[in-house]
Parts: C-alpha cells; structure tokens; sequence
C-alpha cells in the first residue's frame, strides 16, 4: 500500500492545518526566498497568469501581490489554509484567484497559465498514476514557453514529511520524471531550517515548456 497509505489527502491536510499555526509547520519560511529568486529567470512579466500549486499558508502569495502581479492564483486542497491566507492578505484578497481543489483532478483552462510555482506538493505522489494526473493538469495549463518552478526533497533529503511518504529528487531526476516538453534551465539546493532547528535539503529547479 502506497500514495501515503491510501489517506484521504483533503481530510488530511485540513487536519494539518486545523491543528497547526503557521510557523509550525515543518515547511514553514517566513519569505520563499528561493522561489523568489527564480522569478527573474522566468522573465514573467508582472499581468502574466501565475499559480501557486498546494500554496497552503506560504507567503508566496503576498510577496507576488506586493510586487504588482496582477493575475495570481492559490490552489490548494485544504479550505482552513486558504481562509487564513485570505484572512492575512485583507483587503489584498479580492486581486487574488482562489481554488480549493486537489490539482490531480482540477479542469484548469488550457494554457492559462504562465508560471508554475510548486514548493512541496509533487514530492508527496507517490503512485505514479497520482503523478501522470499532475503532469497532465501542469503541461496542459502552462502555456508554450512558460516556466515552472519546482521545490521537493533533495535526493538526501528525509523520505518523509508529516509523517507521509515522499518521493526525493535531483533537478534531473525531476526532469526526467517529468517528462518531455520541458527543459531544464536552473537548478539549484537549499537547505531549510524547520522551525524546531531540522535541516533539510531540497531541490529547487526552474522548467520551461517547449514543443515536445
């Protein structure tokens, strides 16, 4: 038995979230920086389409909307983390699309999109069912010449994450797995401090789609 032991994933996260503060998950940074630092690789230009995948409470969403990007989408499976992000952002949630939406099912409209932003999510599908889904709702909403970013667990990064499963990778391996119509244009490590004082290591890298 795999895919987590085969939890319900949205009654899992909601859990997750009920039961923690922010800056008490694992995950948790109080800016992306990382993520951050590979927006000017992508080049998005500041109207362009830009969803944040299982954005949970990351702040993500308010350094995009403060540095003037005009059409951002969060979408995450867990209803608690987006009420609290919404409740954090004010005013500033109304410029912000939301989707409450397990990103393996969601019908995203084609070529929607021209950033892909993932910190944290893919590593956690373990079946490869569950990752043809993704990789079919990804590549089908990123429009040609758009880019994703990606953030998983290093190669030696832990094989676990709130006590699921998960899969680590190395920009490469992530490429491969991902599949054709996508290049690989950075790739890069960090190690981040859970805030009980943990390292753990991931891989950033930064995609573009081409013509497979």
């Amino acid at each position: 038995m795999s895919e987590s032991k085969r939890i319900d994933p949205k009654s899992h996260w909601e859990k997750e979230f009920l039961q923690k503060a922010s800056q008490e998950e694992s995950w948790y940074q109080p800016r992306l920086e990382m993520s951050l630092a590979l927006l000017p690789v992508t080049g998005v230009e500041k109207e362009a389409g830009i969803i944040d995948v299982g954005g949970g409470t990351s702040t993500f969403v308010d350094d995009l909307v403060d540095a003037g990007y005009s059409d951002v989408t969060v979408l995450d499976i867990a209803a608690p983390a987006l009420k609290r992000v919404k409740e954090r952002l004010g005013d500033r949630a109304a410029d912000v699309h939301w989707i409450e939406a397990d990103v393996r099912r969601v019908p995203l409209p084609p070529a929607r999109f021209s950033l892909w932003h993932d910190r944290a999510v893919f590593h956690f599908l373990t079946e490869q069912e569950s990752r043809e889904r993704y990789k079919a709702t990804m590549k089908s909403a990123l429009r040609l010449g758009g880019h994703a970013i990606f953030a998983t667990f290093d190669l030696d990064g832990p094989p676990q994450c709130s006590g699921l499963d998960v899969v680590r990778y190395s920009p490469e391996s992530l490429l491969a797995e991902l599949g054709p119509g996508l290049r690989l244009i950075h790739g890069a490590r960090e190690t981040h401090e859970t805030p009980s004082g943990n390292p753990q290591e991931f891989t950033y890298a930064c995609f573009q789609k081409i013509d497979e």
